[in-house]
């Protein structure tokens, strides 16, 4: 049975003991309820991961950590997904599996015909929140690095951002299908993908002038949902790039 996995920011350091900090303990403790001497791994998002041996002494936990594993389970290219915000808490889902499947980055977009809109506290707490998803999926799914969420900015502003590696938009308009327009050299890619109501047209031409280093393809004959689009299209990458 693997060991349970926590994200720990601050203070790992080989053979050295580790007063867990409160929520951490809360969690492990009392929602997990792992006993005292439960063997588990902390990471800090900087690489690699510590084996360690808890110690719970009713609301006091520490943790003993053994030696720095310099374990990763990364791709080895970058895979950035830009999405177009969606409604509700699709977004949850997105940033669950992206982290699960490798994204390294995640850029919301407040498009022109996204249906949430979000700013001032309620944007900072929503930032929070998927920081939390995020966390928690690394957690689960074995990674030693927690993807970035950016803050939500329109198209517009994404797209001048300075260029890394190849940038592909999902679009029924694309002239090509991901195997034609994605080369195997890729030293970073950045799937583009909509809200429930697709990209106006304004955005779809910001997207296609030539300054934006953007190329547009497509996913076949079908249409997928926005929450669906970009899941699929990061399996796809990293199959067709080998990275799996």
């Amino acid at each position: 049975m693997s060991r349970p996995r926590f994200f720990c920011p601050e203070g790992l350091s080989p053979q050295t003991t580790l007063a867990l900090p409160s929520a951490l303990a809360h969690h492990a403790a009392r929602v997990l309820r792992l006993a005292d001497g439960a063997q588990v791994v902390l990471f800090d998002g900087r690489g690699g991961e510590y084996p360690a041996t808890l110690h719970i002494a009713g609301k006091q936990v520490t943790a003993q950590l053994d030696e720095h594993v310099p374990r990763e389970a990364e791709w080895p290219a970058s895979l950035t997904l830009v999405q177009g915000l969606p409604s509700g808490d699709k977004m949850d889902w997105v940033i669950e599996k992206a982290v699960e499947l490798g994204v390294r980055h995640i850029a919301p977009i407040a498009a022109e015909r996204s249906i949430l809109k979000l700013s001032g506290d309620r944007l900072e707490k929503r930032l929070l929140h998927w920081g939390r998803v995020a966390q928690a999926a690394a957690e689960q799914c074995g990674r030693n690095r927690i993807t970035t969420i950016a803050a939500p900015v329109p198209l517009s502003q994404w797209l001048q951002l300075p260029q890394q590696g190849v940038r592909l938009l999902c679009h029924p308009a694309g002239s090509g299908a991901l195997r034609e327009v994605l080369p195997h050299t890729a030293s970073a890619v950045t799937l583009i993908v909509g809200p429930e109501g697709g990209w106006s047209d304004a955005e779809l031409t910001q997207a296609q002038h030539r300054d934006s280093g953007t190329t547009l393809f497509t996913w076949g004959d079908r249409v997928l949902r926005t929450e669906t689009a970009g899941i699929a299209l990061s399996a796809a990458v990293a199959t067709w790039m080998g990275w799996v």
